[in-house]
């Protein structure tokens, strides 16, 4: 029954409208009316009341309610008429109001699902307000609410003390890494279950290959068979040459009885033969002072780097020091020297013996297919990298070292017009040394021969027109210093020796450049002799004025310092209960620290201006860097080097140029974004694989940068077959860190 008919059939009931009752039965119905369906509602609201039932029904509402009728009793139902439609037309529109939402929202959010009979028309005709103060139920929804409204300000309150709280503790430890076993097994555990499921979903993503065994010491860009194809002779086929397939996409696996090397300092002096591509009877055939240097003990090979042999590292040592003009090689830092460019390095012993007097040697040596040099020394974990003299410049910029030293190195000086004199002269400090063993130089030698007393002679003479001085010369070494002075080039005999480079071909980033034939260096404004620098070690922390030479402040050096600090504390922090998980303590202690020397060399493949290496030895870690500086970001290796590290530019799409296995750690921050961001011939996997080359197995890889891109370096550490996991460096922060193991996977013997 409708709303109408039933409002009709009262009026005919009732014509003088004393009569409620039918009016109360008429408040029951549209009560039951509102407790039917939706789709019912729609149906039973299509029946509306004639304006007459609602006059009637409204004049009733208003009598009973005690209001007084006064004047004409027409007009007043016309008013009441009138207001009655108004509001129904108010109703109607109310709720597309957004006003209205927004106002009503919040008492439907506390009381959501309140019947609409329960306040809607009463029996009297009227709805009641819930909100009213009259009655005791409407006290207990008043204190309902206040109490909602009470719990829920708590808990933003709580919330929001949280929020800053963890705030405030991640500002006050920066850059904080987990410290601790337990809390780093907890997130092992969660990277590994991430691994797992990564590794089941579709498509499961497919391990790298491993490479043959006869590429375990092999090195891409050096392929002397290739290169004698393409003409080069006369020693240039040992030269780098990368082209498009020179990358491996493959992982060199270790020989078949490699072993983990020793820890410093007894690796520096023992390695394992078979680490090595070399035999005991090249030991032994290396040369009467290498050969002395050496000891062959089964598995083993020991070197002897202090001698009572005259000639031995030690008086050898002692006897530039004393052509230098100081008493021996503790000395050599008062004297400037502090980096040595050792040229044809043997078996890096001369570098060995000066890294306790804190002085720092890259050796470089040619490529060698089998009994190499360079490979040798870096197994002892000393400095070492392969470059050559015969067609390219070094990748390093010029004035980039204190001492270049060459015993017995196999390059002819005199050949091509010295235009390898040239070189040396480019990257050698002003002020700087050059040091040259060599049998010629012996006065019963230019008896006999010569030949000999004709290349010495060219030598001599062309270093002089270098600006070069003759300091010393004993037995068979000849000593010389740089120029500190420009206008040494100025006062020279008009054509008698090598021009001043213009300021285009004088530049700071030459990577394999074509050897050039004039004088290098001269147009930079970091010309400062050796002796005018502040000695070691206060030289690696430059002032105000120093930084301006290379477009830095000192705030910005002083922020790198200072985050590095902080990460190296953090990374020994995470590394330590990795490597001595079995360590014996006591239930509840904190896990041991690593020993200072547990890692012997790192490889930075982004440098910036070297902070990780400063942070290092500030840590008091007998630990060297290989500061790379990419050739796609800014070029701060002057700097790095001026600091007394060592280190070199490179482009990470090509090879570096060392032998597999060579370093205990790589460090990336920033480099995945820096090459990403370049239009690359390259991919991030070829990256990694080239990675996996240079670390030595069990070694550690520790990358900084985005979320997104550790994420993907994630991946690709399964494919390598690495031990990884991620680390959360800041709440507020976008970056990660991955710290990842390469494997001991050792090659089946056949």
């Amino acid at each position: 029954m409708s709303v109408g008919l039933v409002g009709s059939k009262c009026t005919q009931e009732s014509a003088s409208m004393q009569d409620q009752g039918c009016w109360s039965a008429q408040a029951r119905h549209v009560n039951e009316h509102w407790k039917v369906p939706i789709s019912r509602r729609l149906s039973v609201c299509s029946s509306t009341p004639t304006s007459k039932d609602i006059t009637m029904a409204w004049s009733l509402h208003r009598g009973v309610s005690g209001i007084r009728n006064s004047g004409n009793s027409n007009d007043f139902w016309d008013s009441q008429l009138k207001d009655k439609t108004e509001k129904e037309d108010l109703d109607r529109n109310r709720p597309s109001d957004p006003s209205y939402l927004s106002l009503r929202f919040p008492f439907r959010l506390f009381c959501p699902d309140i019947p609409s009979s329960k306040y809607g028309t009463t029996e009297n005709g009227f709805a009641p307000d819930p909100f009213s103060i009259g009655s005791p139920r409407s006290w207990h929804r008043l204190t309902v609410l206040f109490l909602k409204l009470s719990l829920i300000v708590i808990v933003i309150l709580a919330l929001t003390g949280s929020f800053w709280w963890t705030l405030s503790i991640s500002t006050s430890s920066r850059g904080l890494i987990f410290h601790g076993y337990r809390r780093l097994q907890e997130q092992l555990v969660s990277d590994l279950w991430d691994i797992g499921e990564l590794s089941l979903g579709p498509p499961r993503m497919k391990e790298i290959d491993f490479c043959r065994e006869e590429s375990e010491n092999h090195i891409p860009c050096f392929n002397v068979s290739e290169n004698l194809a393409m003409g080069y002779s006369d020693g240039n086929e040992y030269d780098r040459l990368c082209g498009q397939g020179s990358r491996q996409s493959c992982l060199v696996l270790p020989p078949v009885n490699y072993k983990i090397p020793l820890r410093w300092p007894t690796g520096r002096d023992v390695i394992w033969v078979a680490n090595v591509k070399i035999t005991g009877q090249e030991v032994f055939t290396s040369g009467s002072l290498t050969k002395r240097m050496m000891m062959l003990e089964e598995e083993q090979i020991s070197f002897r780097s202090a001698s009572l042999m005259f000639d031995g590292v030690e008086d050898y040592s002692h006897q530039i020091a004393e052509m230098i003009g100081v008493r021996n090689e503790s000395n050599f830092i008062q004297a400037g020297v502090r980096t040595i460019l050792d040229i044809g390095c043997g078996y890096g012993s001369f570098g060995a013996h000066l890294f306790s007097k804190q002085l720092l040697t890259m050796c470089i040596a040619n490529y060698e297919s089998s009994g190499s040099q360079v490979q040798l020394t870096l197994e002892r974990g000393l400095p070492a990298m392969i470059g050559s003299f015969n067609l390219n410049q070094l990748p390093y910029p010029s004035l980039s070292f204190d001492m270049l030293h060459c015993a017995r190195c196999g390059i002819d000086w005199d050949k091509k017009d010295g235009i390898f004199l040239i070189e040396v002269d480019r990257v050698l400090k002003p002020g700087g040394y050059f040091v040259w063993t060599l049998p010629l130089t012996n006065v019963q030698s230019f008896l006999r021969n010569k030949e000999k007393q004709k290349r010495w002679n060219f030598v001599r003479d062309f270093a002089e027109n270098l600006c070069w001085e003759l300091l010393s010369q004993q037995d068979e070494t000849v000593l010389w210093k740089k120029t500190g002075k420009k206008n040494c080039y100025n006062s020279r005999k008009p054509g008698s020796g090598p021009p001043i480079c213009s300021k285009g071909q004088d530049i700071e980033s030459p990577y394999y450049r074509p050897l050039q034939n004039c004088i290098g260096g001269t147009h930079s404004r970091r010309w400062l002799p050796i002796e005018e620098r502040p000695a070691w070690p206060s030289r690696s922390n430059l002032n105000k004025n120093e930084l301006a030479l290379y477009g830095l402040h000192s705030e910005e050096l002083n922020e790198d310092t200072a985050n590095y600090k902080t990460a190296v504390r953090n990374y020994w922090s995470l590394l330590s209960p990795l490597i001595f998980s079995d360590h014996p303590k006591r239930p509840g202690d904190e896990d041991p620290s690593p020993p200072y020397n547990m890692l012997r060399n790192v490889l930075d493949m982004n440098a910036r201006y070297g902070g990780l290496n400063a942070a290092l030895l500030e840590a008091g870690k007998s630990v060297w860097v290989m500061n790379v500086v990419p050739r796609s970001g800014p070029n701060y290796l002057p700097l790095i080097l001026d600091r007394g590290y060592v280190g070199l530019l490179h482009d990470w799409c090509e090879a570096f140029p060392t032998y597999p296995r060579t370093y205990d750690m790589v460090h990336a921050e920033g480099l995945l974004s820096l090459e990403t961001s370049q239009h690359r011939r390259c991919t991030m996997l070829d990256v990694f694989t080239e990675i996996d080359r240079l670390l030595r197995p069990e070694g550690w890889v520790i990358i900084r940068d985005t979320a997104p891109l550790i994420g993907s370096a994630r991946v690709l550490a399964t494919r390598l077959r690495w031990e990884a996991r991620v680390v959360e460096i800041e709440s507020s922060s976008d970056e990660r860190l991955i710290i990842c193991q390469k494997p001991f996977l050792k090659r089946q013997a056949i």
